[in-house]
């Protein structure tokens, strides 16, 4: 018998809390949450339906990983569900951000300032 689980929270690292939180807040839309005293760790906690996104300020010289060099869909990720995709697609592209797009399964990927890939996807859709 395994465990029950649900997901509870992503973290990305990010260089640029400020930047960072222009792409979740302004572009994404998510809305900053409490976040517990961590100290001189700088970082926003965001809610996302029913998980958590985690930013956290890496101070310089700490190495956490990197990110892929570039916008690739088969890279580590995290994926947001939408409801309509061309507004959504319409949205990113507003925001003048590079969009890999896969109409017939209702996803698209973008990197967000620190090149970490985001998923958007319409659940269900599988036909263009």
């Amino acid at each position: 018998m395994g465990i029950q689980i649900t997901a509870h929270h992503m973290s990305f690292p990010v260089r640029d809390l400020e930047r960072s939180r222009r792409f979740y807040e302004g572009v994404l839309g998510l809305r900053a949450i409490p976040r517990p005293d961590m100290g001189s760790i700088a970082g926003v906690w965001y809610a996302a339906g029913q998980c958590e996104v985690h930013l956290i300020e890496t101070p310089p010289g700490l190495d956490v990983g990197r990110p892929p060099p570039t916008l690739n869909p088969l890279a580590r990720h995290a994926a947001f569900a939408v409801e309509d995709y061309e507004q959504t697609l319409d949205h990113l592209r507003s925001h003048e951000l590079d969009v890999v797009e896969s109409r017939t399964a209702g996803q698209m990927w973008v990197c967000d300032p620190d090149g970490h890939v985001i998923e958007l996807i319409v659940p269900g859709r599988i036909d263009g």
